[in-house]
């Protein structure tokens, strides 16, 4: 009896200590509109055509330098841009008015998404945050589709 008495114990005792084992598992980053949060720094270099032009349309090199502002809600603002050649070989630096086009993001658990900006072009990019912190953001241009573009944004505060 005694003995049955210790193999049931131990038992036991290996049964409440498997929730444990279990938390000890590497959990998996989830991201969300919260995830990014703060000033950030995108960076990004690639090449653009004129708009709605034919398929056999040169390439140029296009550069931009903007700074964005992440609320944590879904909502972004861009306070500083720069765009070097936007419209094909025009050569032209553009400094659009302080505070820009305003847009909005979205992130799936997975840290991937879209930022959607509210522009006359529609400029839209997919994204991967660096998860958890979200200090760093890649971005390729999606929209419009005369641009071959993506860069990196980084948390700057």
């Amino acid at each position: 009896m005694k003995n049955l008495m210790s193999k049931c114990a131990a038992i036991l005792l290996l049964v409440l200590c498997l929730p444990g084992l279990a938390d000890a598992r590497p959990k998996q980053h989830r991201c969300t509109e919260d995830t990014l949060r703060g000033q950030y720094v995108f960076t990004a270099t690639g090449f653009t055509r004129v708009v709605n032009s034919g398929a056999n349309t040169a390439w140029y090199p296009k550069a931009i330098l903007e700074v964005l502002d992440f609320k944590g809600d879904g909502t972004l603002s861009t306070p500083v841009l720069t765009i070097a050649n936007p419209f094909g070989d025009t050569g032209f630096i553009v400094h659009p008015p302080l505070g820009g086009a305003p847009g909005s993001y979205t992130i799936n658990e997975d840290c991937s998404g879209t930022v959607q900006f509210s522009d006359a072009n529609s400029v839209k990019f997919n994204i991967y945050v660096d998860p958890p912190q979200g200090d760093t953001i890649w971005m390729i241009q999606t929209n419009p589709s005369d641009n071959v573009f993506q860069g990196t944004a980084k948390r700057v505060r």
